[in-house]
């Protein structure tokens, strides 16, 4: 029905209507923030149709992020330092995805303790997280505030904030390794019914992240190695993730796409680190 209604849209309307509108059901998906229905939009909260979501993906992801980044830019002003200016971020941004993508870690790290096929499967649709989500969650966390902060030490503030933007696009990126290149675990659930990208659209995804990401980088002046980095590190934290689910569960789920997110996430940041000296 979703992929009926946004092929009903796309021939309705087109253009740069077409983008808001793919816009705006990205934004939905990815987060609990208040998009309200464009003038111009059929159906509004439908399921959207990744094979023409994932086109946008990369600039949904830099929306998603702009208000917990301004959180982070007004603590630094008022001179919260550096690690409560990250709590702040972090703790932002999950608000603003109500823990999507964590919830995800969470699950496929319980699923480790799973002794087949089917009972990881079984372990990632419970809603009780046990010691193995509890600790990846806890580092995740603890690596994304860590990064960001030390960052935050060695950067003016808006360069902090355009390196976070970067990550949330490229990470949302990187996340769509599992879905377009796995086919689903699962008969049912959400992975399968959004619908498998196409590879080609993927690609273009993926060079509007890069782009993103140089743009921001040069207004940023982050220096181009760490930027590199940053692309090298989350595509590849998303094919290390991809051959995890390939062999653990033998295809992909919404909890691999928000596990590899994540992991995209710390990958990229931790990688521009690696570039910017103290």
């Amino acid at each position: 029905m979703s992929e009926q209604f946004q092929r009903d849209e796309a021939a309705t309307i087109g253009g740069w209507r077409a983008i808001a509108a793919d816009l705006a059901h990205c934004v939905r998906f990815y987060s609990r923030l208040p998009v309200p229905p464009l003038p111009f939009e059929r159906d509004a909260h439908a399921l959207p149709s990744f094979p023409r979501l994932v086109r946008v993906i990369p600039l949904g992801g830099v929306l998603i992020g702009l208000l917990p980044a301004a959180l982070f830019g007004l603590a630094l002003i008022l001179g919260l330092g550096p690690w409560l200016a990250a709590m702040l971020l972090v703790a932002a941004m999950v608000v603003a995805t109500g823990a999507l993508h964590e919830d995800g870690l969470a699950d496929l790290a319980d699923s480790v303790g799973g002794s087949t096929r089917e009972k990881r499967l079984e372990i990632m649709r419970d809603s009780r997280i046990g010691s193995f989500g509890a600790t990846a969650l806890f580092l995740a966390l603890a690596l994304r505030i860590g990064t960001l902060a030390t960052l935050a030490s060695r950067l003016d503030g808006g360069a902090v904030i355009a390196a976070f933007l970067i990550a949330a696009s490229l990470s949302r990126t990187a996340g769509l390794i599992p879905l377009v290149f796995l086919p689903p675990a699962r008969r049912d659930g959400i992975a399968r019914a959004v619908g498998q990208p196409a590879r080609d659209t993927f690609w273009l995804a993926a060079g509007l992240a890069g782009g993103i990401a140089v743009v921001l980088g040069a207004i940023a002046g982050l220096p181009p190695l760490g930027i590199a980095l940053m692309l090298v590190l989350s595509g590849l934290s998303g094919l290390a993730l991809s051959g995890l689910a390939s062999r653990h569960l033998g295809g992909q789920t919404g909890d691999v796409i928000g596990a590899a997110q994540q992991v995209a996430e710390i990958a990229a940041l931790i990688g521009l680190l690696t570039a910017v000296r103290p």
